[in-house]
């Protein structure tokens, strides 16, 4: 088998698990509720996940586009119980500055520009978290699980992007990728010397996103 054919192989792994994890994103909220969870986040990956389905279907890539798509509904789902109706201006200000990012770049480089200011944005909204857990000494409402199913489908990505020799969004994934990582094992290091014994029984369960 070619690296390539290998490549597209994973791709189609990365949509499966794309899907399974937003189902189980959706289905922990509806049992815990939404106390915690950011709707700027919650608004911002909405705004992302259909921009990356649009770029997919630019690049004819129907891993991306089944990938990014296949998580939508439940994203909206949740979405909608954050109670958009009451934050309009949030929604629009969520907006505009995924806009800035994506639409100022695209008019000088194209895609690959607009690839690039979207993963900017995304790599600040990770970044906010991975700044809350260096400021404090707990990890409470975030689950190291979810990262660290974010990294790995992340990197699972990223061998797509190689095989289907899509650059930007390669660089983009791989720096995602890395933060998630990078929070996850913060997030572990802090729940570890918080509550020694829920680490363990925190890992097969949790899947959702938390702020």
């Amino acid at each position: 088998m070619s690296f390539t054919a290998f490549a597209l192989a994973v791709g189609w792994v990365a949509v499966v698990l794309s899907s399974l994890t937003a189902y189980q994103q959706y289905r922990r909220m509806t049992r815990r509720g939404v106390d915690g969870v950011s709707f700027v986040t919650w608004t911002l990956l909405l705004y992302i996940s259909v921009f990356w389905v649009a770029y997919g279907i630019d690049a004819r890539s129907w891993q991306m586009i089944l990938g990014c798509a296949a998580p939508i509904p439940f994203q909206v789902m949740i979405w909608l119980r954050l109670a958009p109706r009451e934050r309009l201006g949030v929604c629009v200000g969520s907006l505009v500055f995924l806009s800035a990012f994506c639409f100022l770049p695209a008019i000088g480089w194209g895609w690959a520009g607009a690839v690039i200011g979207v993963g900017i944005a995304g790599w600040l909204s990770r970044g906010r978290q991975l700044l809350t857990l260096v400021r404090s000494r707990t990890a409470v409402g975030v689950s190291t699980s979810s990262w660290v199913t974010a990294g790995v489908v992340s990197i699972l990505w990223v061998i797509y992007y190689v095989g289907a020799q899509l650059w930007a969004v390669l660089i983009v994934t791989a720096v995602s990728a890395m933060v998630s990582l990078s929070i996850a094992t913060l997030s572990a290091h802090r729940h570890h010397r918080t509550h020694p014994t829920l680490v363990v029984a925190e890992l097969p369960v949790n899947l959702a996103f938390d702020d």
